[in-house]
């Protein structure tokens, strides 16, 4: 069993959840590591300290004793960056990291920016493992303004988020929104729907900031009914694919691919935050951020029923944490699967932050027919 100090303020049994062998378990240094790993990864504690010395073992009985110190229970973040498809930006949050003993915890966070501005609060509760599994309640309001859409939408909704035994990730959430949206001044709606949804996802890799070898899988489906207290019947499906791979220390390769359909039996009665737009930093670069869409007879971007977009890169690193880029993407929002789809290439150079890669680049879009021309694009975040 292990032993928990008793001068803090957590429940015994919600500690205990993070034990993740049984008593009389073969002794292995690395389950000793992961406990602590997990307690110190949590968020809860400012120290955690798991001992097991097999040489106070008795009877061939190690003891196991974790000395726990519980951290603030509040915090607040800030922080401002930039990217070339939303500008400046400024995000915000706030966190209970504990409220009661049983580990709850609630917050806020949020963004800033001229195309989109959100604020969410949420109140969480972990589960067992504690570490993977939790219940989440949150209601928020985002406000965009992107290209030819202008939207306002209210969410509330609950996930259930449960790590399986094969290492996926099972996401089943349930939301109720109201979206309010004007597509160019012509076309506008006000629509109600509770979704319930369903994802999967699993990632792996050998560092979570800058990987040398890696996947990521993630499938998504959600969808509203009109005899269900919704205004419009609609099925989304999207999955989500990459990889990573470096051979010989310095040359590193990645593809993506991301691709997503809509079922519904009237699109104009489907929102923008559903439809599919594709184009700028993290999908086709060469275009303006969310510029690939099908477009209404007065030429505004209206959204696609599909999405197809890939792309390849290679790396190479010269210098230690720099690495200069070649990169080529395709795709776009469609409303028939043989519609064209948009090219776009481009070079580019990577610094390996202490916070994750950050990119700049130079991409020439090669359809002019669909605004491609010569971008810079900037951003930062995992690879994977």
């Amino acid at each position: 069993d292990v032993d928990f100090n008793d001068d803090q303020i957590f429940e015994q049994s919600f500690l205990e959840r993070f034990v993740q062998f049984e008593p009389g378990t073969p002794y292995h240094a690395d389950k000793v590591a992961d406990l602590s790993a997990d307690l110190t990864n949590s968020g809860y504690f400012s120290q955690a300290l798991v001992t097991a010395p097999p040489g106070e073992a008795d009877n061939g009985v190690i003891p196991v004793s974790a000395r726990v110190s519980e951290r603030e229970p509040r915090s607040v973040g800030v922080g401002i960056g930039y990217s070339t498809d939303v500008g400046p930006r400024f995000r915000g949050n706030w966190k209970e990291h504990w409220i009661n003993p049983q580990g709850h915890q609630r917050g806020a966070d949020t963004e800033l920016s001229v195309p989109r501005q959100n604020i969410t609060g949420w109140y969480e509760i972990p589960l067992d493992p504690p570490m993977t599994d939790s219940m989440r309640f949150a209601a928020g309001y985002q406000r965009e303004d992107i290209e030819d859409v202008e939207s306002d939408r209210l969410t509330i909704g609950s996930q259930w988020r449960h790590r399986m035994d094969n290492d996926w990730n099972r996401v089943v959430s349930l939301r109720w929104e109201r979206e309010r949206f004007d597509i160019d001044n012509s076309d506008s709606g006000n629509t109600r729907l509770l979704m319930p949804g369903i994802s999967f996802s699993r990632l792996q890799s050998d560092s979570p900031i800058d990987p040398s070898i890696g996947y990521r899988l993630q499938a998504d489906v959600v969808g509203g009914s009109r005899e269900l207290f919704s205004t419009v019947d609609v099925l989304q499906v999207t999955g989500q694919a990459g990889g990573l791979v470096t051979l010989a220390d310095d040359h590193r390769f990645l593809a993506r691919v991301n691709v997503g359909a809509i079922g519904t039996n009237d699109f104009s009665d489907v929102p923008p935050s559903l439809r599919f737009f594709a184009g700028g930093d993290q999908s086709v670069r060469g275009y303006g951020y969310e510029t690939l869409s099908p477009e209404d007879e007065t030429g505004a971007s209206v959204g696609g029923r599909y999405k197809l977009v890939g792309s390849i890169e290679y790396q190479y690193e010269g210098v230690d944490n720099w690495r200069v880029a070649a990169f080529m993407d395709e795709g776009n929002a469609l409303n028939h699967l043989d519609d064209p789809l948009a090219t776009g290439v481009g070079v580019g150079v990577r610094w390996i932050s202490p916070v994750g890669p950050l990119r700049l680049d130079i991409a020439k879009g090669l359809d002019e027919e669909f605004g491609g021309g010569w971008r810079i694009h900037f951003s930062m975040g995992p690879e994977l």
